[in-house]
């Protein structure tokens, strides 16, 4: 293991305790999500189905899935983008890859707006995955077509100033609290 991956590891351990405490307390609310969401309703939303202690944007995606479509991710294999698959609230959903639900049918979208999960993010929109870089790639590739607002949701506890970051890791455009609307110091005007 090189000792950035030595670092990150750490990194995302210590941020998964942080989240479980988070979780435990009770602390997530789709709330603010939703007020920030009410302004791009009917642009292609992509969010995702909670897992774990990841704090839930369901309420929010639901919402905005009165006013356009709304899809969640689906992993197609190893290395590869993430591909979307429409949802709307009461959809038949299966089983998906590391156990995430995905709906059992549906269109393919391709979102303009991605409510990110994430382990740790800080305040210059930096964002700690769980590793497979699966969300770095898609939004590579989907911010080559075109302009893709990128939306990190997660338990304010989440927060990391001190992120172990490369490269290829994708800025969010914005993040979500339970508390807080950040807007990345990086990009503040």
């Amino acid at each position: 293991m090189s000792d950035l991956a030595a670092v990150k590891a750490a990194s995302r351990k210590a941020a998964f305790a942080r989240r479980k405490l988070a979780h435990a307390a009770g602390q997530g609310s789709a709330g603010r999500l939703s007020s920030v969401l009410a302004g791009y309703r009917g642009v292609p939303l992509a969010g995702y189905m909670a897992m774990r202690t990841e704090i839930d944007p369901s309420p929010a995606m639901a919402e905005a899935a009165a006013h356009g479509p709304v899809c969640v991710p689906v992993i197609i294999g190893p290395g590869q983008p993430l591909r979307f698959r429409e949802w709307w609230p009461g959809c038949a959903m299966v089983a998906g890859e590391f156990g995430a639900a995905i709906p059992a049918g549906g269109g393919w979208i391709e979102p303009e707006i991605l409510i990110v999960p994430l382990v740790a993010f800080d305040r210059e929109g930096g964002r700690l995955g769980y590793g497979g870089g699966f969300y770095d790639r898609t939004l590579e590739m989907l911010r080559a077509l075109r302009p893709t607002l990128a939306i990190g949701f997660a338990y304010g506890g989440q927060v990391d100033d001190d992120l172990p970051l490369e490269p290829t890791d994708q800025k969010l455009d914005l993040i979500v609290t339970e508390n807080e609307i950040i807007e990345p110091r990086s990009r503040a005007p």
